[in-house]
């Protein structure tokens, strides 16, 4: 499984861990210095079945430094993916991608169902 995160992140240190415990086997990328292409996150956010807004990280200082909360709604999903794409701290944490699913966001119970 692909794991997506930002080492400082405290729910990643978490979610990482809980997977960990859970025996998986796990590839991790650091977002920040490897982030996700625009076609990565086309086809994750394709296959998560979440709304794209979803994978913005609403609470981090570049979303809010962009106003992106009066922008998004304005945009594309093109111009949002391609925005996604051009800075790791943009996209929401951390990504777990497997063969089962996408999923953006630890939430353990959600998490535990689906793996």
């Amino acid at each position: 499984m692909l794991f997506l995160c930002y080492p400082k992140c405290t729910t990643c240190q978490k979610a990482q861990k809980w997977l960990e415990d859970q025996g998986c086997e796990l590839t991790i990328r650091n977002i920040k210095e490897d982030h996700p292409s625009k076609e990565e996150l086309k086809q994750w956010w394709q296959r998560s079945g979440l709304p794209l807004k979803r994978f913005f990280n609403t609470s981090g200082l570049q979303y809010k430094a962009l106003g992106l909360k009066d922008r998004l709604p304005n945009m594309d999903e093109e111009e949002q993916l391609e925005l996604l794409s051009t800075d790791g701290m943009l996209v929401k944490r951390p990504i777990l991608v497997s063969e089962k699913a996408v999923l953006v966001g630890f939430k353990e119970k959600e998490w535990q169902t689906i793996l």
